[in-house]
């Protein structure tokens, strides 16, 4: 019987963690609004200049993973690896594409 319920245990586990531990499911939407405030908080002084940038980095269809990962500090002491920027292949791109538009877009004004 305590054979039959551990093995029970056992192959329930993986199952419960799968549905109990979704992160991102989990974590709330990632907003313009929040963007702007991150990107303040991490140096940029202008709120014209951080609301424009986030705007941006947002329209550029940057997905909720890559803006929590912009929003994140894990990169504010050691720089993520150039080519993936820390997020995947299509969000590091989106990122590139913002950072030209913000250069063009938001610093001229």
């Amino acid at each position: 019987m305590r054979i039959s319920l551990i093995a029970a245990a056992l192959i329930a586990l993986p199952v419960l963690a799968a549905c109990g531990n979704d992160n991102a499911a989990a974590a709330p939407t990632v907003t313009q609004a929040d963007l702007a405030k991150s990107l303040q908080d991490k140096g940029i002084k202008s709120k014209q200049l951080a609301d424009c940038a986030a705007k941006l980095f947002v329209e550029q269809g940057i997905s909720q993973e890559g803006l929590r990962v912009m929003m994140s500090d894990k990169y504010d002491t050691t720089a993520p690896d150039q080519q993936t920027l820390g997020m995947n292949a299509d969000d590091a791109q989106k990122a590139r594409t913002a950072s030209s538009r913000i250069a063009t877009e938001c610093m001229t004004r």
